[in-house]
């Protein structure tokens, strides 16, 4: 593509497409009996609990690292709890929230390097992270669906 075109999604829609993943992810969170969230798994894959410490050190470290340029991981919650995990959830959610309203817009077209390895443009490190978490969502939902729970239905995410 040649030339300047709109932009096909606005900063703020950005945001509510992924908190609305973050939402579902969430409710995932919520529905794992708490004795299987950091032991249950298939094959050789990481539990679930596992992934969702994965996804809480990417989404708001790496929109405050967009917001500040500072690149610093997050705290990750010393238990391994439901409740403890989705404290950090929430918490992170709203440092999102806080940094998203400190990204310049142009910053989205901006080259970052984010953690001192990850290089791109500002959105596609943006959408990675989103990406990430649809992943291993994903397999979040396999689980479930082999400890015999109806998992929430994928296209509800508010």
């Amino acid at each position: 593509m040649t030339g300047s075109a709109a932009a096909f999604l606005s900063p703020d829609a950005f945001l509510r497409h992924w908190q609305g993943h973050r939402k579902l992810t969430r409710r995932m969170i919520q529905a794992f009996p708490e004795d299987k969230l950091f032991t249950f798994s298939v094959g050789s894959m990481r539990t679930f609990g596992e992934l969702a410490l994965e996804m809480l050190a990417m989404g708001a470290p790496m929109a405050r690292g967009v917001a500040t340029e500072e690149w610093k991981s997050y705290a990750l919650p010393e238990g391994k709890t439901r409740a403890e995990v989705l404290e950090a959830w929430d918490a992170s959610t709203k440092e999102i929230d806080e940094f998203w309203s400190r990204i310049p817009p142009e910053r989205f077209q901006q080259r970052m390097t984010a953690f001192g390895q990850y290089e791109g443009p500002v959105h596609e490190l943006l959408l990675y992270v989103v990406d990430n978490e649809i992943h291993h969502r994903g397999q979040g939902y396999v689980y479930l669906r082999e400890l015999g729970i109806e998992p929430p239905h994928f296209w509800e995410r508010d």
